[in-house]
């Protein structure tokens, strides 16, 4: 009806107005086609729409947008290579009349340009191609910046299409060539040259924080790259050229800017500082920056004049002020450092020559003399209460008491401790010249140096003094402060509204503070070590054998009041470690820097391992929860093991929670203890979750995974939670739920749950895991052997022998190479489990006897290997059950003989190594 209606209308004479462009609008949407098929059906469609085209009038320009958009429409089949070419009269025609229309809707111009151009580079008529693009690229990089990149990349097919079009096939080069060839500036190849070092930069990712030998060398590699590049900008004369060199080669050097790796950018820096001076560069900031950077590298190498040169500069460029504080710190401690024969007159000045002195020292220098440089260094800056701190270690100071027992003289030394270091809170309290943030920095110089000098008692007493600063001024400012501009570059702090782009000296005051932090907790840990007591643990009262007769040991009960006085000096030691810990952790968080929070975490697994092996994490749970808090925020730093073994030590701790302490006065009710498993279940599946969302070239090892799987395992079924058919941690099509490995392994710790009284998972079959566990690409041979391990025991005990014996087939055991114990013990373990299923199956065969006894055998060689002496009497004992029903034939006698005397050799290499053992523990507490 609708092409009756049109026919009606064309064969009368028509004006030429709106009403006819909507006749050709509709007509040719009739002609609309729906495939490619059709090319007659399209051409007809386009012809029609060309027809309204060429009959509009300035006063329809609104119908040619409407023309643009139907036409788009039409012409969808034929968006697809090898058809685009039949769209290049009409879809010409479309832009040319929008362009002179001069529509407003720019992307949608833009759209359709590139569009055009990529149908004429699929009818490869590269002439129009190449005066198109030019146009297009034109009113693209104007008025629709965005779609640039689309623009840009269709132009770069051009080039390539056009040289292969006039060269040979051969000559498809790269796009820098490309770029030269099209310019003809051969500034745009050093460009492209600092492109592609700083593509080879980012590839390296968050390896470069790991400083490994491999990485470090490829970034040096790169750097050398740039200082060729850098030579070859000089010589071409353009600025423009330089400043982007010395810029990327400043990006690479900034990762190699540690103490113990900056000497080897010291060349590369200071070609850049002369470089940017020679043109006068208007890169003031990046100078600046320089200028300083290779200043403390002259410094540290005692190239002092060179420093000084270097600082001098950086003063001059620093016109924004932002580094004021900073150089007139650094500018005054060079100063004082050149002073040879005149001592300085401000004490400050005096504290930092002494300091410097140490830092200058040779190791093998007299190690009392370094001391009293350094007790001096803390007299200057608190001459009336250093020595009164210092002296709290000092056991000539403490009183032995009336009753001179071993009791009397460790509570005696824990008040004198304790009433010495309550002096350090009257420090601020005389000094009125409001140097604050000069004397942190010396401060923690001098914590610093006493801790690279291990003179512990000075560090602990500076690391106190330089805190209290923390304490009394960054708290209480973060405190009372609740907005704060960016631009304020010497206010304190008060959240994390400081800038991270430009540089703050009091963010800087911070990372000292949190690195003090760090070194006064391991200081604590060294003085609890000294009273022979680990972090975290609790004193345990000493024996008494003073007595005539021997073997008797008195009881000294806990409530005693001297005691209990040292008791809780060493917890409140403990304690004191861990909040310097965690305060570290919450300035890493408050300036939003993710190596803090990493350090911190790091700090405490390893301080902690003796709690967290022994089962204790739930005296910890405070911290724990602290240091996840602040990794949610900053993110984990590229670590992800650390991550997983944070949650983990975490959730295992809410668990135990779950189970009622005897020690405790107090109960915990049920709804806290649920309220802990699904704590525990949500930070396991946060971790796991996490692993799901880390990039590729960032691979996590199946074992750390394995502790966090086991664990949220166990949460759900005390949580009473049934875990999915595809065992994922929150939706079954997730990424993780789909890994082979995880899935095993989440099927074994679902069976090591069952039978425990406790709720049962629903387990998937054993013949299933298994055939999951073989063809499974593992990563780790280690975590394998476990898991084939305790597949074998699972099948035994499930009665299963065949599949047991299929899995302990010696032939597959030997493809693991016992590299260490643990193998060792494992590989014994599941020699023997092969034996024993062989046992249940004997059925009178004397053969299949034999073959079990063999299995023992070699499961206990393995374990003499380990030196595991239960392991090999456990074997051995199954292997003797085994053939002794043998023993009575002569010709079985002769094949066990050689069998037996391997148990026996096993045995003995086993009790050597034990013995071995015990003879070097028992030296090292000698030597003690």
């Amino acid at each position: 009806m609708s092409s009756d209606c049109l026919q009606m209308y064309f064969k009368r004479k028509f004006p030429v107005n709106q009403f006819l462009g909507r006749a050709y609008l509709c007509q040719g949407q009739l002609h609309t086609p729906l495939s490619t098929d059709n090319l007659v059906r399209n051409y007809e469609g386009c012809i029609i729409l060309r027809q309204f085209l060429r009959v509009f009038l300035p006063r329809y320009y609104f119908l040619v947008y409407n023309t643009s958009v139907l036409y788009w429409k039409l012409v969808r089949p034929y968006l697809k290579p090898g058809f685009r070419h039949c769209l290049i009269p009409s879809l010409s025609r479309i832009v040319k009349v929008l362009n002179q229309t001069e529509e407003q809707d720019h992307e949608w111009r833009a759209e359709l340009m590139i569009n055009l151009l990529e149908c004429f580079l699929d009818a490869s008529k590269l002439k129009e191609a190449k005066e198109f693009s030019s146009t297009a690229a034109i009113f693209i990089k104007e008025n629709v910046p965005d779609k640039y990149s689309q623009i840009f990349s269709l132009m770069v097919m051009l080039v390539i299409a056009w040289v292969k079009s006039s060269l040979c096939s051969f000559l498809i080069i790269k796009i820098r060539i490309l770029c030269i060839i099209t310019s003809q500036e051969q500034g745009k190849l050093i460009e492209i040259e600092c492109l592609e070092c700083e593509y080879e930069a980012k590839k390296l990712g968050p390896k470069i924080m790991t400083y490994t030998q491999g990485v470090v060398e490829a970034q040096l590699a790169l750097i050398k790259n740039l200082e060729l590049s850098l030579k070859h900008a000089v010589q071409l004369g353009d600025p423009d050229v330089i400043q982007v060199v010395c810029t990327t080669q400043w990006n690479l050097c900034l990762p190699l800017l540690q103490h113990n790796l900056h000497q080897r950018v010291r060349k590369p820096l200071i070609s850049v500082a002369d470089v940017l001076e020679e043109i006068d560069s208007m890169l003031i900031l990046l100078r600046c920056q320089v200028h300083m950077e290779v200043a403390r590298i002259e410094e540290d190498g005692d190239r002092i004049e060179a420093a000084v040169e270097h600082l001098q500069k950086a003063i001059r460029l620093n016109n924004s002020g932002q580094y004021q504080e900073h150089l007139r710190l650094a500018f005054n401690r060079l100063h004082v450092r050149s002073m040879l024969y005149k001592s300085p007159e401000r004490l400050e000045d005096r504290a930092v020559m002494m300091i410097e002195q140490v830092k200058r020292g040779k190791q093998k220098d007299n190690v009392r003399q370094k001391r009293s440089l350094l007790v001096n260094a803390g007299l200057a800056l608190a001459p009336d209460l250093f020595q009164i701190v210092l002296d709290s270690e000092n056991e000539a100071k403490v009183s032995s008491g009336e009753s001179r027992t071993q009791i009397s003289y460790l509570c005696a030394k824990a008040r004198h401790h304790i009433k010495s270091v309550e002096k350090v809170d009257e420090h601020l309290k005389h000094l009125r010249n409001g140097n604050d943030r000069e004397r942190i920095r010396l401060w923690a110089d001098l914590a610093k140096v006493a801790r690279k000098q291990e003179v512990w008692d000075v560090c602990r007493a500076a690391c106190r003094f330089c805190l209290l600063y923390d304490d009394t001024l960054f708290r209480k400012k973060k405190a009372a402060t609740t907005v704060m501009d960016d631009g304020q570059g010497d206010t304190l702090p008060g959240e994390s509204l400081l800038t991270a782009k430009s540089f703050s000296f009091e963010r800087d005051l911070l990372r000292i503070l949190a690195e003090i932090r760090f070194i006064n907790a391991e200081a604590t840990v060294h003085l609890l070590r000294l009273q022979g007591i680990e972090l975290n643990d609790h004193a345990v009262p000493p024996e008494d054998t003073s007595q005539s007769h021997s073997g008797y040991v008195s009881y000294l009960s806990e409530s005693d009041p001297e005691w209990k006085t040292y008791s809780l000096w060493v917890d409140c030691l403990s304690q004191y470690a861990m909040e310097n810990f965690q305060r570290a952790a919450e300035i890493g968080e408050e300036l939003n820097e993710a190596w803090i929070v990493h350090n911190a975490v790091v700090y405490i697994l390893n301080y902690n391992r003796h709690l967290i092996s022994s089962g204790r994490q739930r005296e910890i749970i405070e911290y724990l929860q602290t240091l996840l808090g602040a990794i949610k925020t900053v993110g984990h730093n590229g670590s992800a093991v650390i991550l997983l073994m944070l949650c983990n030590a975490l959730a295992r701790g809410l668990i135990l929670c779950w189970i009622p302490n005897p020690k405790l006065a107090f109960h915990i009710y049920p709804v806290f203890q649920s309220l802990f498993l699904i704590l525990g279940v949500q930070i396991c599946e946060f971790a796991l979750n996490a692993v799901t969302g880390i990039i590729a070239n960032e691979t996590v090892p199946i074992a750390a995974q394995q502790q966090i799987i086991a664990t949220w395992v166990k949460a759900k079924q005390l949580n009473q939670q049934q875990i999915g058919r595809k065992f994922g941690t929150e939706e079954e099509n997730n990424d993780e739920a789909q890994n082979p490995m995880t899935r095993i392994l989440v099927g074994l710790e679902m069976y090591s749950c069952n039978g425990l009284g406790l709720m049962d998972f629903a387990v998937p079959s054993l013949p299933q895991l298994v055939k999951l566990a073989l063809e499974c690409s593992w990563s780790d041979s280690l975590v394998e052997l476990q898991t084939l391990a305790r597949l074998t025991y699972f099948a035994y005990v499930s009665h299963d022998y065949e599949t047991a014996v299929r899995l302990t087939l010696l032939e597959y055991l030997l493809l693991f190479r016992p590299g260490n114990r643990v193998r060792q013990e494992m590989l014994s373990t599941t020699a023997c489990i092969q034996g024993k299923s062989i046992m249940e199956n004997l059925s009178g065969r004397k053969h299949l006897r034999v073959a079990a006894s063999k299995a023992f055998v070699q499961s206990a060689r393995y374990a003499g290997e380990a030196g595991n002496y239960s392991l090999v009497m456990f074997a051995a004992r199954h292997f003797w059950n085994a053939c002794l029903p043998l023993l009575g034939s002569p010709h079985y006698r002769k094949q066990l003989k050689q069998l037996t005397e391997i148990v026996l050799k096993s045995i003995i290499q086993a009790e050597s190594e034990s013995k071995q053992v015990r003879i070097s523990i028992r030296y090292c507490y000698l030597c003690l």
